[in-house]
Parts: C-alpha cells; structure tokens; sequence
C-alpha cells in the first residue's frame, strides 16, 4: 500500500511540468502581437524605404532626420509639446475632478451607486462615436454649445472651437476628460474603499478632520491608486489618436495645433507630410521606437519614484 502511495505521489510530480504549459497560448499571442511588432519596428526604422520596398541599411540616419531634418524636426517637437499639454491637463482636470468625486461617493451619500453607473456611462460609448456627437455639439453654424451661450446672452463666447489654433487642443483634451473620468473615479474609489475604517475612526478620535485628515492619513493611502493613474493618464497622453483622428484627421488641423505623437506617426507611415499617397516608413518606424522609448522609460521610473513614496508612506 505504501509503495502504490508513493508510486503515485511520484507520477503526479512527474505530470507537474505540464501546468507550465497552460500560459503558453496567451504567451504565444502575446509574442505574436506585441513583442514582434517592436522588434520589427526598430527593424524598419535602421532602413531606407520607397513607398512599401525596404532600400539599403542606413543604421540610425531615419533618427537623425527627425532630429535635425526639417519640417520633421518641427513636427516632432510641436507634437511632442502637445503630448505634455495633453498630460498635464488631465492630470488636473481629469483626475483631479475624479478623486473629488470617488471621495463624495466614498463618504456614502445618498445615491452613490447611481453616481458611479452615471460617471462611467460615456466610457461605454466608442471614442469614434465621442468624436462625431462632439463634433455635432461644437459645429460654430448650428452646434448645441454656441446656441446655448447665444441664448444665455453669451455670443461673444461662442466661436468655431475646433476651428481655431488657439482652442483646438484644449477642447479635445476636454472632451477626453469627460470621456474618462468615469474610469478614473472608479480606480480613485478603489483605493479608497480598501482604507481601514478602524484606521479613519482612529484618525478622527484623535482630532483629525476635513483636510487634515485627507492630507495626512487618506492620500498617503490611496498613492497606490494614484501610481496606477498617474502612469495609465501618461500612457493614454502619449498614445492619443483616435479622439484626434476623429475629430481633426490625420493632418492635426488646424494648423498642426492638435498634432500629437501619435498622430504624427500614422502621417508618416501611412499618409507621407509630402501630400497624399506618400510615405515614409522608415521615418515612421523611428518614431515608433522613440514613442515606445519615451512612454516605457518615463512609465519606470514613475513607477520606481511613486513606489517609493508610498513605502516611505
């Protein structure tokens, strides 16, 4: 009996390999959709390309080019300013406006659970459909926002927003706060909720209160939710596309004011900055690689430096 017992002990270590086989398919995926893109990225970006026919080896000149060569140099640099603005706005506004409100719903008011489905419904729709509806909302002829302040008396408020240099890019940003609040609150009330209530009540029998008791015993412990936000908003500010795309195309109208990164990138590869039918994946494939440099460098090292405040928290 105790030799069949260990017989079977030793067949049932010997099958324990293959659960190391169960990840494999995702792994595989993920190799396929993800890894090998980048390597193949930085592949193209070390060549000389015509249209879609890779040329000869040019090692980092495509680089260089976006670097020093104009108007590339120019775009890259206006996008990347923009990248920055798109960051540090939402930041503000975004995640600013979304801990007030995951803290008005942690504090348990009435109808919370109602706030929260109504702040994350704009998240279901598709950004495609964001872009369209707002572009409708803010039409200068007949658009809801400028006849709404025309009717309010406040005509000399209304103006084509996406039409000017001066107001494009902030209303875009906007419009992706609004579109993202919801998930931020949601994150932001996690990290609430997971606060021991003995730890508050503690806090409170003590004379905390109002901002004290946020500044000193609530924000230390929700640093987790703001590392995880503040790398995600990077992320999301550094990739913007599509919210652009649909509302302004592929050129960052009007007047490059809402070019992004991004957005640059799909011109070079796909549309060419020498007009239609061009371009240029070579320069494309540079900046790619640089986009991913940028986010994964900068995503590090916040991770490292707010990781660290939160142990020395």
């Amino acid at each position: 009996m105790q030799e069949a017992t260990e017989r079977a002990g030793r067949s049932k270590r010997s099958r324990r390999w293959l659960i190391h086989l169960f990840p494999l398919p995702a792994l595989l995926v993920y190799a396929a959709f993800a890894i090998y893109p980048i390597f193949s990225a930085f592949t193209y970006s070390l060549y000389d390309w015509e249209g879609i026919s890779r040329k000869g080896f040019v090692g980092f000149q495509n680089f260089v080019t976006l670097f020093t060569v104009e108007p590339f140099n120019e775009m890259f640099w206006n996008a990347i300013k923009h990248n920055l603005v798109y960051f540090i706005v939402e930041m503000v506004v975004q995640n600013g406006i979304a801990f007030g409100l995951a803290y008005v719903i942690y504090r348990k008011i009435r109808g919370s659970g109602v706030l929260k489905a109504a702040y994350f419904l704009p998240r279901l729709l598709s950004v495609i459909i964001v872009g369209f509806l707002w572009k409708l909302i803010l039409n200068p002829n007949f658009g809801a926002l400028n006849a709404l302040l025309t009717y309010l008396g406040l005509e000399a408020w209304a103006r084509p927003w996406l039409g000017d240099p001066s107001t494009a890019l902030m209303t875009i940003i906007l419009i992706n706060c609004w579109f993202g609040i919801g998930f931020a609150v949601l994150i932001f009330l996690a990290g609430l909720q997971s606060i021991p209530e003995e730890l508050v009540e503690a806090a409170r029998l003590d004379g905390a209160s109002g901002l004290t008791l946020l500044r000193k015993i609530i924000l230390p412990l929700v640093m987790p939710s703001v590392t995880i936000m503040t790398i995600l908003t990077f992320i999301q500010a550094f990739e913007a596309f599509e919210l652009i795309y649909a509302m302004e195309g592929s050129q960052g109208e009007p007047f490059r004011s809402t070019d992004t990164l991004a957005v640059y990138f799909y011109r070079l590869a796909f549309g060419g900055p020498s007009g239609p039918g061009s371009v240029a994946i070579g320069l494309g494939s540079a900046l790619s690689v640089i986009l991913f440099i940028i986010v994964a460098s900068v995503s590090a090292i916040s991770v490292f430096l707010l990781r660290k405040k939160e142990v020395q928290h």
